[in-house]
């Protein structure tokens, strides 16, 4: 199986600059939605075509993609620069990586309460608003919290979320052929999809995590699998793409 890892960037003449608001949005959600929509230009082919491609974005109009297709050349971008993607790997290989991803787990229901040893639905939860839904965003008071106050709970959210981090992706690895042996949690962020009205508790808002480190491959064939199928959730929002490089 062949996959192609492209480098992507928009073109930056007057006529893309005038439409920045749209291909690039200040706020997170929309800006989501609108770079989803904006690579499935170069890869749908078909009203019935899947997406069979991850992708990551960068500052100033540029995107990385690694796809089963090339992209087809579009009016909005340079000229796309594409090489095959086809790593040897052994088992025992360092790789240093970088993910951005929407970490979920599944937890199971409830015993129902009629004896009968059933339990309820299960649900998928963000690894890291799970962890933090106990902490709370600011005190109840009618004064402003004071800046170490807020200061010590962004570090308390800014610990979990890195724990949850950590724990997630060493789980990964143990099931799809590597092991952590270092790890940095760059950035966690949460996106709200753009168009939602609703109430805050139901609206459709995920987790990012940005990390990086080092890994060790253990089973090399089960690796290249997840990295062609990308890890986590959000995949058509930019999640899932892990960038590997030796050393």
């Amino acid at each position: 199986m062949t996959l192609y890892l492209s480098r992507l960037t928009l073109r930056r003449d007057p006529p893309n600059d005038a439409l920045k608001a749209l291909l690039d949005p200040d706020d997170a959600g929309r800006r989501a939605d609108a770079h989803h929509r904006l690579l499935w230009t170069l890869f749908s082919d078909g009203r019935d075509r899947e997406r069979d491609f991850l992708w990551r974005a960068e500052p100033r109009g540029r995107f990385y993609v690694l796809s089963h297709r090339r992209p087809e050349p579009h009016g909005l971008f340079e000229a796309p620069e594409v090489k095959a993607f086809e790593p040897v790997l052994t088992k025992g290989d360092r790789l240093t990586f970088l993910l951005r991803a929407n970490a979920t787990r599944s937890i199971p229901g409830e015993p129902l309460a009629d004896g009968s040893g059933r339990r309820q639905r299960g649900r998928t939860v963000d690894v890291a608003m799970h962890l933090l839904k106990d902490v709370p965003r600011r005190e109840r008071s009618a004064e402003p919290a004071s800046a170490p106050a807020r200061s010590q709970r962004a570090a308390t959210r800014h610990d979990l979320a890195r724990q949850a981090a950590e724990e997630w992706i060493s789980a990964q690895g143990a099931r799809h052929g590597f092991s952590v042996r270092d790890f940095t949690l760059e950035h966690y962020s949460t996106v709200t999809l753009a168009g939602y009205r609703g109430p805050r508790k139901g609206e459709p808002r995920f987790g990012v995590f940005d990390m990086t480190g080092t890994v060790e491959v253990t089973e090399p064939d089960a690796f290249l699998i997840r990295l062609a199928e990308g890890f986590g959730r959000a995949k058509a929002y930019g999640c899932g793409l892990m960038l590997i490089r030796r050393g």
